[in-house]
């Protein structure tokens, strides 16, 4: 960014990332306080500039000029832009960043997880701010983004330098399986995604079957990718050990979708031989006959929170984790 300074021959050169060390903030959180930019907390400003004189920092004028005249960018890495989650997720980190006056820059990692470290390293220095929704682990991500402010979806940031945005699995998964119970299902089956590092689904639906006096029995959960034709061969698998089956949770919409298709393929009426539960919320599920009962989950509104939570880091704040809520949507295939 050009923000290197040295006061004379031999003299150690200091930079913004020095400054950031000393106050304890990102070298961004740097960059707005010492040109006077907005949403920086008084507090933390003063301690940037103290940091700033300690150390005879002077930003040279290219560095003052990039730093000044831009808006805020907030940079959206999501691993695929097709999958029919994330555009609701976009919209609403969208919408967002324009009621502030700042600007989004998405990219997509193409369900190519190693790929993340490379896009992030080529996002971080064009933003203010990450949002990401990765798989890679915290320290691979934190040597990908220079120090940049990022804000961890769907997922609890073991990084305290982090923000997260994750999802209220245990409150949706346990509706869910209550409902079925309600219900009179006693053979109680789940086609599980664990490539999607997103285990609390599993773990969850299996706690609350044990309380209800339900036990899942081997083989009764089975593990497929994260897509319809996984679905579809989740289902199969399912049937082909466990025929007894009369309702099944899908790790999501998507799952869900595939089982949908292999259960007409087997011969099954939903709801009256299977029924069928996937999660997410997706619209989709609303053009299947009977519709898709889900898990729902405000995609926009998680988005939302996500910029809200860039804001804070920004600003030098504390961020803690927040948590988006979810609950049974009630359609027809249960």
């Amino acid at each position: 960014m050009g923000e290197e300074q040295q006061d004379g021959a031999g003299a150690r050169r200091v930079t913004l990332r020095d400054v950031a060390k000393l106050a304890g903030v990102s070298h961004q959180t740097v960059s707005r306080a010492i040109n006077d930019k907005g949403e920086i907390d008084p507090e933390t400003r003063r301690r940037v500039l103290d940091a700033a004189r300690e150390l005879r920092y002077r930003p040279s004028r290219f560095a003052r000029g990039l730093v000044s005249s831009g808006t805020t960018t907030i940079g959206l890495l999501v691993p695929d832009v097709v999958n029919p989650f994330f555009p609701e997720l976009i919209a609403g980190v969208i919408d967002a960043a324009r009621d502030r006056g700042w600007q989004v820059v998405v990219s997509s990692a193409q369900d190519d997880v190693d790929r993340e470290p490379e896009l992030l390293r080529s996002l971080s220095g064009q933003v203010d701010a990450l949002i990401a929704y990765l798989f890679q682990p915290d320290d691979v991500v934190a040597a990908a983004i220079g120090g940049v402010p990022l804000v961890l979806m769907n997922r609890r940031p073991r990084d305290p330098a982090f923000a997260g945005v994750d999802i209220d699995v245990e409150t949706g998964v346990r509706a869910a399986v209550r409902h079925l119970v309600a219900r009179g299902h006693r053979r109680i089956g789940m086609i599980d995604c664990p490539h999607a590092q997103d285990p609390a689904r599993r773990a969850v639906f299996l706690d609350e079957t044990a309380a209800q006096g339900v036990p899942v029995p081997d083989g009764a959960v089975v593990a497929v990718a994260q897509s319809m034709a996984g679905g579809e061969s989740g289902l199969a698998a399912l049937y082909a050990t466990r025929p007894q089956l009369t309702a099944v949770l899908a790790f999501n919409d998507v799952v869900a979708l595939g089982a949908y298709r292999a259960a007409r393929d087997l011969g099954l009426t939903i709801p009256a031989d299977l029924a069928l539960i996937g999660f997410d919320g997706l619209s989709l599920g609303e053009l299947l006959e009977p519709p898709l009962t889900t898990i729902y989950l405000d995609k926009r509104r998680m988005g939302e929170l996500a910029v809200a939570q860039a804001q804070k880091l920004i600003a030098g704040e504390p961020a803690p984790l927040v948590l988006q809520g979810t609950e049974l949507l009630l359609r027809g295939s249960v």
